[in-house]
């Protein structure tokens, strides 16, 4: 996934995957951890189209 600078600077970051993954355990929506190519760091999306699931 391709996140534009913008967005980027918008979205809560995350230093580990399992921290992230922990945040999005917790939500109320479904929410994926990619690692953004920007930052480095991890964000959360709700997007699925064309995400592999993990597993």
């Amino acid at each position: 996934m391709q996140t534009r600078p913008g967005i980027c600077a918008r979205k809560r970051r995350f230093r580990t995957e399992q921290e992230a993954m922990q945040v999005a355990r917790d939500a109320q929506v479904t929410l994926r951890v990619y690692r953004c190519a920007l930052c480095r760091d991890y964000h959360l999306t709700s997007r699925t189209k064309g995400m592999r699931r993990p597993g």
